[in-house]
């Protein structure tokens, strides 16, 4: 059976904290949890914006400001979101650029690399323990089809480029460090018998605001093709985000995507990914990169004690049961 918003649990008592959800896809997943009773708060660069998107969702709804290319930003958004809630549910981190303005972020980074990975390490870290012991938590991290031509190494020298401000290349490099984000995300949390899931969802193909930037001459007959021919409206390339926060039969680390013409369209599903974002070894060493470019080191809980298989103790005697 096909999985649509009809099959969401109810989300009331939840919060959820959505990135770049003052417009596109973040709204749409913005818009859908808060109708099934999540608070939600809209991180979005513009407070403007994020109050406009607040007015049109409905429900419960708190503006905070996050700019992705600044980690001071960042901090300032995770220290916003301590001071008002006590825990978190659920962590889309949604939003990207590609193709932007700009060659660098604030603090130096390759701008695809610093806002579409970076940023959101160092969010999810500055907020993780909020997580880490509410039941069914979940972190999704937004991907693309793109990761498939993030070639070459994600390295340091690849996070401080100026180069790849009109590179396909770039772009799925960072979309490639998503997939392993999540994934060594999830085995952390599952080592340390953390309550939380890490999961990751791409939305196909959808004529939202991220193709406004300043892509190839040569790439835009290419993307003006697949856009009209494959692409599907925001509110259902939002689904697979949704499944993956909400749906309690999807595992930790499956990545989630549409089901048709090459996963570009369609209901959400599990996906296919890469030989390159399965790589154990690459999704370490981007963890180590990371918190050293960011200065964001991760807080696991301990993990639960293995059960005694000779018997409980008792504290009086010292005997086994």
């Amino acid at each position: 059976m096909d999985w649509s918003p009809a099959h969401v649990p109810d989300q009331s008592g939840r919060i959820a904290l959505v990135t770049g959800a003052s417009g596109g896809i973040g709204l749409e997943t913005s818009r859908m949890l808060a109708a099934h009773g999540a608070h939600v708060l809209l991180a979005c660069r513009s407070v403007e914006r994020g109050r406009a998107a607040a007015a049109r969702i409905g429900g419960s709804a708190e503006v905070v400001r996050l700019d992705l290319a600044s980690l001071d930003s960042v901090r300032e958004a995770a220290a916003w979101v301590r001071g008002r809630h006590e825990r978190l549910d659920l962590l889309v981190n949604n939003a990207g650029v590609m193709f932007p303005s700009y060659r660098r972020t604030e603090d130096g980074f390759e701008a695809h690399f610093g806002v579409n990975h970076l940023g959101h390490f160092a969010l999810t870290g500055l907020l993780l323990d909020l997580m880490t012991a509410v039941p069914d938590s979940r972190v999704v991290t937004v991907a693309s089809l793109a990761h498939r031509a993030g070639f070459g190494a994600v390295d340091e020298d690849a996070a401080r480029s100026s180069t790849g401000r009109r590179s396909p290349t770039a772009y799925g490099r960072s979309k490639l460090a998503n997939l392993l984000f999540a994934r060594e995300l999830q085995r952390r949390l599952a080592t340390a018998g953390a309550a939380t899931a890490s999961l990751a969802a791409h939305p196909g193909l959808s004529p939202t605001g991220l193709w406004h930037g300043d892509a190839p001459r040569l790439l835009r007959p290419v993307v003006a093709a697949g856009l009209r021919w494959l692409a599907q409206p925001a509110n259902r390339a939002a689904l697979p985000s949704l499944r993956a926060a909400t749906d309690p039969h999807v595992a930790g680390g499956a990545p989630l995507g549409p089901s048709k013409l090459f996963e570009s369209r369609g209901t959400p599903a599990p996906a296919r990914s890469s030989r390159a974002s399965r790589d154990m070894a690459a999704q370490s060493r981007l963890w180590e990169l990371s918190e050293g470019l960011t200065g964001v080191r991760y807080a696991f809980p301990s993990a639960p004690a293995a059960p005694d298989p000779s018997g409980a103790v008792c504290p009086v005697t010292g005997a086994r049961g």
